[in-house]
């Protein structure tokens, strides 16, 4: 099994957080329909899955390639209706919610051959027409508000977060605070104002 990268971690934390799940799998193997799902997560007291697809391209934004050319839309419907069939059979008495997750999703010029936010919305029309589901989209500003809100909770905690996002959170938000006192003590011996 593959390490779980921070782009997984950082959905998993969320769904652990903020929607209560208390059961996280990364990179769950599924031999029955042959390959894997980034991240898995269950709220069992309220009987809901969340299937996730984690992808994290900083340079090129959300953008898979086979044979030189851009295979994003048909990759992501592939990897979809594999992880529907994985959550039908897996979770049938389950409310299941499936997501993507991506930091970067680019927009392209007008009339552009290949347009990242054109290749997302297909997948989800296209997953919605043929299977009935509904693809969650956590890109974008969606995205960067489950990192606000992952720094929010690590910023009222004092116990040692064991996960290194957190920790690393937790640490931002004590080091500037601890900053802003130092500075405020140094003004306050000079007679700063």
């Amino acid at each position: 099994m593959a390490s779980q990268n921070i782009g997984e971690e950082i959905a998993g934390l969320y769904l652990q957080i903020e929607k209560g799940c208390n059961f996280v799998q990364y990179n769950l193997y599924t031999p029955d329909v042959q390959g894997e799902i980034d991240v898995v997560a269950i709220n069992f007291h309220e009987r809901v899955v969340y299937i996730c697809e984690v992808a994290v391209h900083l340079i090129t934004g959300l953008q898979y390639v086979k044979d030189a050319r851009p295979d994003t839309e048909a990759r992501l419907i592939k990897k979809f209706n594999k992880d529907i069939d994985y959550a039908e059979r897996s979770f049938p008495d389950f409310t299941r919610i499936y997501m993507l997750w991506s930091p970067i999703v680019r927009d392209s010029a007008p009339h552009a051959k290949h347009d990242q936010m054109i290749a997302v919305g297909n997948v989800r029309t296209n997953i919605q027409q043929t299977r009935g589901v509904d693809i969650q989209l956590l890109i974008n500003e969606a995205y960067y508000d489950c990192l606000i809100r992952l720094r929010e909770y690590a910023a009222t905690r004092t116990e040692e977060l064991k996960s290194p996002v957190l920790r690393l959170f937790q640490i931002e938000s004590f080091l500037g605070r601890h900053l802003k006192r130092r500075t405020r003590k140094r003004s306050d011996i000079s007679g700063e104002a």
